[in-house]
């Protein structure tokens, strides 16, 4: 049952959709026309429960008017403006307001903002700056980045360069030096972890491994998410970022949180820097910036690291980088709106607030039929599903499928169901997304 486009609808033929199978897609459309709340509207008029905040982005839920209005008002007074040698006063109004929420507190200095258009390029610019710090303060030999696998990191160059999902890497030249640790998911020590898993924070020694293979000294910085959602919801182990993290200060390498899903309060705190007490030097976001409603990205800098490059003639540029939208003053606009929008509803500790039921209903599938493991921190959940032999990732889909036509939106990564609900998701919406996935369970075959 999937959503009929209505009579008048343009073909589907012309827009090439992004990570989709594009003929699988339209020759079975699921369409959506509208967007409130906690729900999506069907082009055929069926409601369906937003089970992962669209794409990890709709934090404070769909259509809110506050944001809607901002944007409008922007538009209307100056709908763009250069950040090339020009300003506008609400990037700098924007970017103090961020300022005065970076991840860590005060005592971080994460309160240097550049700005993006999206995660992927937060994430190149994030490099790149990790890059022209060290070439700053004359190491200019650490070159090589280092990620992890099943790291997802954005779909430009850099990002699949250090990312680790091999379906987006294979086809595409790399960034030359780039290596990765392991990734932190292991099926059989930790399955059915509550919470940060027991087992696995060695794995953090990788990058010892790492220094003595390559050299520190050729090494400018790790990125990696805190929790790894594109690739799975894969949960860092007790005592994971706080190793990782001694280990790139002992060797003068540079750590970058990609906190673009973990940011803006998906952990039951604003940032997963704060949730886990483990300051990087970088942190890249996106997302829950604007509550997706505007494609717009931003990267919190250490001073430490800003600093190191606001040296040399004062006309002179100091990081040739930036893009045509940087800044753009819509995306301000619903950064701003945004922001008020968690301050009044407390959107960005919701989270805590929820996590306990949140957990105990995800796991009460455990016995389940076709589930293997179950993974849940914060307001974010994963559902990992024995693959059939013969078609890795069939049952995932079918999943995904029959959940959508019942209701109830997830995402799907091969045979991992991820959700993350908007924040202002209510305790019988949480019970609503456990009944419909139990009951998709008995369906599939």
């Amino acid at each position: 049952m999937s959503s009929s486009p209505p009579a008048n609808a343009p073909s589907l033929d012309n827009y090439w959709m992004p990570f989709t199978a594009n003929r699988q897609f339209k020759a079975t459309p699921r369409l959506l026309a509208e967007a409130n709340g906690m729900y999506y509207t069907t082009t055929d008029g069926r409601e369906v429960l937003d089970g992962c905040a669209g794409l990890w982005c709709v934090n404070a839920g769909h259509g809110r008017p506050a944001i809607i209005e901002a944007v409008s008002r922007q538009l209307q007074v100056m709908d763009y403006a250069p950040s090339f040698q020009m300003g506008h006063p609400i990037a700098f109004d924007f970017a103090e307001q961020l300022a005065a929420m970076a991840p860590g507190g005060p005592a971080a200095g994460l309160d240097r903002i550049f700005f993006a258009n999206s995660g992927s390029e937060a994430v190149d610019s994030a490099l790149k700056i990790a890059l022209a710090y060290q070439h700053a303060i004359g190491q200019g030999t650490r070159t090589r980045l280092i990620g992890r696998e099943r790291g997802y990191h954005g779909s430009g160059f850099g990002g699949i360069s250090v990312g680790g999902l091999v379906n987006n890497r294979r086809a595409f030249p790399l960034l030359p030096g780039a290596d990765h640790m392991r990734h932190t998911h292991d099926l059989e020590k930790n399955a059915f972890s509550k919470g940060l898993p027991e087992h696995g924070a060695e794995l953090a020694d990788d990058l010892e491994g790492l220094v003595a293979l390559h050299g520190a000294e050729t090494i400018a910085a790790v990125i990696v998410e805190p929790v790894a959602g594109g690739g799975g919801v894969l949960l860092p182990p007790k005592g994971y970022l706080e190793r990782l993290s001694e280990i790139c200060t002992r060797h003068g390498i540079l750590l970058i949180f990609d906190e673009v899903i973990t940011g803006f309060g998906r952990l039951g705190s604003a940032f997963a820097v704060d949730y886990f007490g483990v300051v990087p030097d970088i942190v890249t976001t996106a997302k829950g910036l604007t509550n997706g409603c505007f494609p717009m990205g931003a990267i919190f800098a250490s001073r430490k690291v800003h600093d190191a490059l606001m040296q040399g003639p004062e006309e002179q540029i100091e990081l040739f980088h930036g893009y045509t939208y940087s800044g753009h003053p819509a995306g301000c606009a619903a950064g701003i709106a945004t922001i008020e929008i968690h301050r009044q509803e407390g959107l960005l500790t919701r989270g805590s607030e929820l996590a306990d039921q949140w957990q105990d209903a995800l796991h009460s599938l455990a016995e389940s039929p076709h589930i293997i493991d179950i993974r849940t921190i914060g307001m974010m959940a994963a559902i990992e599903l024995a693959p059939r032999p013969d078609a890795p990732g069939a049952r995932g889909y079918e999943l995904f499928v029959d959940c959508f036509e019942h209701g109830l939106m997830t995402r799907m990564t091969g045979d991992i169901i991820a959700l993350s609900p908007p924040l202002i998701i209510s305790p019988d919406q949480i019970d609503r997304i456990v009944t419909t996935i139990s009951d998709a369970l008995k369906h599939i075959t």
